[in-house]
Formats: C-alpha cells, sequence, structure tokens
C-alpha cells in the first residue's frame, strides 16, 4: 500500500512538472507567432487591388460585387485581400493572404455570427476532382448551400482552416493562398 501511494504521489508530481513547463513553452511560441506577424507588414489597399480576380468560374463569367458593411470591416484588418464575385446564379468570396493568419477562419463561423444555422456539413469532391466543405445556411426562411476550400501556390488543398493554418506555420503549404467560398441561394 505505501509502495502504490509513493508511485501516484510521484505520478502526480511529474504530471504537474510537465504542464507546469509545457504552458509556458506554448505560451511564449503563441507571443513569438504574434510578434513574426506583427513584424511582417500587412497588406495595404494597393496589395489587395493588385491582386488579379478571375473573369469566370466554371465556364460562366463572373462579375465583381461590392462588399457588404461587415465584410468591409473585416477586410480593412485582414491581411491579405477579400473580394465578391457572381456568376449570376452563385456568390463566390475569394480571400488571398500571403502569410499563415488566424483571421483566415471557416466560412461557418462568418454565417453563425450573421445569424445563420448551420446544417448538412459535410466534405465533397465536386466535378474538378477537388475536396471541399460544404454546409447549408438558415435564416429567416432562407437557404443558402455553401462549399469552401483554401489552395496554396502548388494546388494543394485545405478543407480545414486550422489545418491550413498549422501546414503554412509548419512550412508544409507555401503561399500565397486562395480561400474561396462559394454559396448558391436554395
Amino acid at each position: 500500500m505505501k509502495t502504490l501511494f509513493s508511485n501516484r504521489f510521484v505520478n502526480r508530481v511529474v504530471h504537474k512538472a510537465l504542464w507546469a513547463t509545457l504552458l509556458p513553452m506554448c505560451a511564449l511560441w503563441g507571443i513569438g507567432q504574434a510578434m513574426a506577424q506583427r513584424a511582417s507588414p500587412p497588406a495595404t489597399n494597393a496589395t489587395a487591388l493588385s491582386t488579379e480576380l478571375p473573369t469566370e468560374w466554371q465556364g460562366a463569367l463572373l462579375r465583381p460585387l461590392a462588399l457588404s458593411e461587415v465584410e468591409l470591416r473585416f477586410a480593412q484588418h485582414f491581411p491579405g485581400s477579400v473580394a465578391r464575385m457572381t456568376d449570376g446564379k452563385q456568390v463566390l468570396v475569394l480571400r488571398t493572404v500571403a502569410r499563415p493568419t488566424r483571421m483566415l477562419h471557416p466560412a461557418t463561423d462568418c454565417y453563425r455570427g450573421l445569424g445563420y444555422r448551420i446544417r448538412n456539413e459535410q466534405l465533397e469532391v465536386q466535378a474538378d476532382q477537388a475536396r471541399w466543405r460544404c454546409f447549408v445556411a438558415d435564416r429567416g426562411g432562407r437557404a443558402v448551400r455553401v462549399c469552401e476550400r483554401i489552395e496554396d501556390a502548388q494546388g494543394q488543398g485545405y478543407t480545414d482552416t486550422s489545418a491550413w493554418y498549422w501546414a503554412s506555420v509548419a512550412g508544409q503549404s507555401t503561399g500565397p493562398w486562395k480561400a474561396m467560398t462559394v454559396a448558391t441561394p436554395l
């Protein structure tokens, strides 16, 4: 009984010592990442305007749309560019970034923040053989089907922003990156 008690005690002490060591290291790493992001200059409006926008999407001609007030406020602090376009049937939101950022987040976050209910979230392989994350967003009797993905400079795709972020921070994915979100009214 005495040996069991002493082993538990030693295990607790070792466990707490590991946490006491790991937590500050994680905090320091996070601070270092934030300082690195702050050190690199944010995108300016000139950078955002110099991003070449596609003229067609899935064979249909695109025309630019004005950003909403919410999108304009977001774009002012976004370290890249944000553009909205339509082919007359669906809306394409194209965000580009040159460096890893936590400001590139999933469309589900945006829709939930605007009061939409999210349902039927799933991964899909679409006609272009690319994997997309899709869901349906409902609000006030209106439903929209939303699909999104992130692509790096080499064409590698991500359907999860957290996976993209960590791959880009670790150097496994290089930019510039394009985050494409397609919303189709149902």
